[in-house]
């Protein structure tokens, strides 16, 4: 499935403007209240986020699905852990 296709499917949770470590507390929080197998895309700015996503990514156990250069910054495809 390329990335595009897994947009359309995925919520997309906007977190551009906010400096590390907030862009990784806010997706912790969100992908807690989210059913398990979901996607969502986080969209930031902040540039520790190519380091600080995928190591959340890992320590807690989700998929890091996709991991794209934007304009305004990265956005990341996170697929909870099931």
């Amino acid at each position: 499935m390329t990335a595009v296709a897994a947009h359309d499917e995925a919520e997309v949770y906007d977190l551009r403007g906010l400096k590390c470590p907030l862009p990784v507390m806010k997706a912790r929080k969100r992908l807690s209240t989210m059913a398990a197998g979901t996607r969502l895309w986080v969209e930031t700015t902040d540039p520790l986020a190519v380091i600080d996503i995928p190591h959340f990514c890992h320590e807690d156990g989700h998929a890091l699905e996709a991991s794209e250069r934007i304009d305004a910054g990265h956005r990341f495809l996170i697929r909870k852990k099931a």
